[in-house]
């Protein structure tokens, strides 16, 4: 690794960045320094600007990705670099996502169903019937589950918040019979070694390939389960 990106990565912890965060601006950085084979430290802002019209009207990304490398190269050269504050000059966004199509009931039922693994079904139900986002869940220890009062606890969520969502009594059920089989502690869904969490890149997986099985098309990754249930 090399000083600039460990200052990076330094400060992006300073500022208490999600994980995911922390990638997509690392990995933000990394694409600039080889679409001009130069160390990223010496790019001038107007380089900053050529690159991101490039990513936007060459290779036409969506405008949320173009935006999250904007955000990146804009946190690299303020603060590692101590430039003054850039202005990328990237145009607003054009028109309304549309609306996420959320899970059928009978859809959700095929998709749990399809997941044989206890872990596995175990860890989708969660997601759904807490709300909680893939990063929020993989992160989840034995002791945010406050059975006794139906409450689920979720540390430093989006925005670095804490707060509660609703334990289901069918939720508590799943989550006690998976916890018989497997033991685990102190995370509810551990990786290998068993002391760490699973990784996101893992839980999409399950999500996908329960989702191959049940015959389920749409939706792309595991948030749909979140949008299902609000």
């Amino acid at each position: 690794m090399t000083p600039l990106r460990a200052k990076m990565i330094h400060d992006m912890q300073l500022q208490r960045l999600a994980p995911r965060t922390q990638e997509a601006y690392v990995a933000a950085v990394a694409g600039s320094t080889k679409f001009y084979r130069g160390p990223p430290d010496r790019l001038s802002p107007e380089q900053i600007r050529a690159y991101l019209h490039h990513l936007l009207v060459e290779r036409r990304l969506a405008w949320s990705s173009c935006n999250q490398v904007a955000c990146g190269l804009k946190f690299f050269s303020t603060r590692p670099l101590g430039w003054p504050a850039v202005h990328l000059d990237l145009p607003p966004r054009t028109g309304r996502p549309p609306l996420p199509r959320v899970l059928s009931v009978e859809e959700l039922q095929r998709l749990f169903t399809s997941a044989r693994n206890l872990k596995h079904r175990a860890l989708l139900m969660t997601t759904y019937a807490a709300g909680l986002r893939v990063s929020e869940v993989v992160r989840l220890q034995l002791t945010d589950l406050e059975s006794d009062r139906l409450l689920l606890r979720v540390n430093q969520g989006k925005g670095h918040k804490d707060r509660y969502t609703l334990l289901s009594p069918r939720l508590r059920r799943e989550l006690r019979t998976y916890w018989k089989r497997y033991r685990p502690s102190p995370w509810l869904f551990t990786a290998q070694p068993p002391t760490t969490p699973m990784a996101i890149a893992t839980a999409q997986k399950i999500y996908y390939h329960a989702q191959r099985a049940a015959g389920i098309t749409h939706g792309k990754g595991i948030h749909p389960l979140r949008n299902a249930s609000t």
